[in-house]
Formats: structure tokens, sequence, C-alpha cells
């Protein structure tokens, strides 16, 4: 077997066509130069140098190994390329999240991992599920900080999604009415949230389209059909047109704006929610899985209410 470091001080001396020189590059003495290459050629059996006065050449047996030897390292320069781009690659993360988890959930999660991972660069993108899902799968992003309603998640174990799914648990829709509606002290002043078909002839003000769909459905299942007024892509926006007594409004928890002017309780069982998870795919691992496992650790509960 021919030994790859001692191919490396013969192309050192092929460049040079000297020990001498070949020592100097290599921050060795002559002496190891030379013994390096008496060793090369006894195992070949053959020299692998022809040596004289005027300096070093090499034998038709020593230029075949001279190209042997820049072709390995050429193949190493290159393996050495891919290996930094790939820890580059490991030490920039996309997570991706919806608007409100990125208001009130987000931030102190990631904070703490910065503190823990100064190493690893972020890069937060802003999407819904049926963006921030694909991304993940097209390895746009991550991970993402997502949410279903009801029904199944959006991956399962052993599914063709590519996701595994963690839950962070729920995030229930909250009735938003203005203090000063006239029924505000009697809906706070009983043991029972109120049922949907009681609300039903208040106009509605609803935060999203999705949400909006939600509320249709789930009206739909008590045969109760709503009055809307509005229907925003923005839930500061929705609970903005509540203070100023356009209508009331259905909002998530984590999405709730806390305003002395705003009163906001949960409708009767069975009402609507959201379900929180953090989505993977299932081919990254490495640091973008430690900041899966680390967010599912800080995110776990507080999204309980």
């Amino acid at each position: 077997m021919i030994d790859v470091q001692r191919l490396a001080v013969l192309r050192e001396v092929a460049r040079h066509g000297s020990f001498n020189q070949a020592a100097l590059t290599l921050h060795c003495t002559p002496s190891a130069v030379s013994q390096q290459i008496a060793a090369l050629e006894r195992s070949l059996g053959t020299p692998a140098v022809e040596r004289s006065t005027r300096g070093v050449t090499l034998t038709q047996a020593g230029r075949l190994l001279v190209e042997a030897a820049d072709a390995i390292a050429a193949e190493l320069t290159d393996a050495q390329q891919r290996i930094e781009r790939l820890t580059a690659v490991q030490t920039t993360l996309t997570v991706a999240t919806f608007a409100s988890a990125g208001r009130r959930l987000l931030p102190a999660a990631l904070a703490g991992f910065v503190a823990d991972h100064p190493e690893v660069e972020l890069t937060i993108l802003e999407a819904e599920p049926e963006e921030s899902l694909p991304a993940l799968r097209e390895g746009r992003a991550d991970l993402a900080l997502a949410y279903h309603f009801d029904g199944l998640p959006p991956a399962r174990p052993g599914d063709r999604s590519g996701l595994d799914w963690t839950p962070l648990g729920t995030d229930p829709m909250q009735v938003v009415l203005p203090r000063s509606h006239p029924s505000v002290a009697d809906y706070l002043d009983r043991p029972e949230p109120p049922q949907l078909a009681e609300l039903a002839d208040q106009r509605w003000i609803l935060g999203c389209h999705k949400s909006a769909a939600q509320l249709a459905r789930h009206a739909g299942t008590l045969g109760v059909e709503l009055r809307i007024a509005c229907t925003a892509t923005d839930y500061d926006f929705a609970q903005s047109l509540v203070r100023a007594g356009i209508g009331i409004a259905l909002i998530p928890a984590i999405g709730l704006t806390r305003h002395p002017e705003l009163v906001a309780f949960p409708l009767a069982e069975p009402a609507p929610r959201r379900h929180l998870g953090l989505a993977l795919a299932r081919r990254r691992r490495g640091t973008a899985a430690r900041l899966a496992e680390d967010l599912a650790a800080r995110l776990v509960g507080p999204c309980d209410r």
C-alpha cells in the first residue's frame, strides 16, 4: 500500500526539484525528506527520483506517483471545501412562524436558544402553515411553528409528509367585546361561559379568513347563522374595530391584545380552538434538530390557557 503522506512529500520534491527546498516548505529537515522518499521507493521496489549534484528529477514511476498525488490533493481540497460549506449550512437556521406565535411565543424561546448557541445565525420567516410546511419540505426552512384546526395534525408518524410534528398545546378562541358592551357584566358574572347561539345576534369581526371558516363550520354544527361585519387579515386590526364598537370578535388566545377597553372570555364547550405544534423535516438533523427540541421544551404548555 502506497503511503499518502510520503506521496505528499514526493509531490513537494517534484515541485521544487530539491530535497532542501521541499524541506523548507514541509517544515522539516532535508534528511527527513530523503528518508521519506527512500521509504516510498522501498515500498514500490523501484526508484521514484534520480539524485544528482544538480538536484532531483523524477523517474517514470515518480511521475506517475506525482500525478496520483495531484489527484489526491485535489480530491482532499474539494472535500475540505464541501465540509466547510456543510458546516456553514448547519450554523444557519430558518424558522418559519405564523404572525401571532411570532409575536407572543417565539421570541422568548429564541432568546434562550441564541444565548446557548451564539454560533447559529437565525432567519425568521413569517408564513401561515399552508406556506411554511411546504417550505419545510422543500428545504427553504429548517423548522416551522404552525397550527391546525380540528382534525388530524399536518404530519403523523410513518406518513408521507416527510415531517415530524411535536404538539405544543391548544390555542382556544376567545370572544372579545368592548368593555362598554351592555352584556359584559352578565357574561363575566356567569359560572359558565356563554354558548355561541347566545351571541348569534351580534355583529362579528373576524381576524383572518381561516378563523372565519372555522367559526362558520362551528356555527353550522349548532344551527347558528352569524352576522359578519368584517373579515380582516390581522388580529390587532380586528380588535381595534371591536374597541370602536363595530362588533365583537373571535380571537385566538395568543393573538389577544390586552387593552383596558376590551374584555375576553371563552365560549362554552365544544368551543373552536387551534392546535399548535412544531414541524421538522425528517431528513434534517444536527443543529436544526437541537433547535426543534429546544423550542419544544420552551413552548410546550405556555400556550394552554
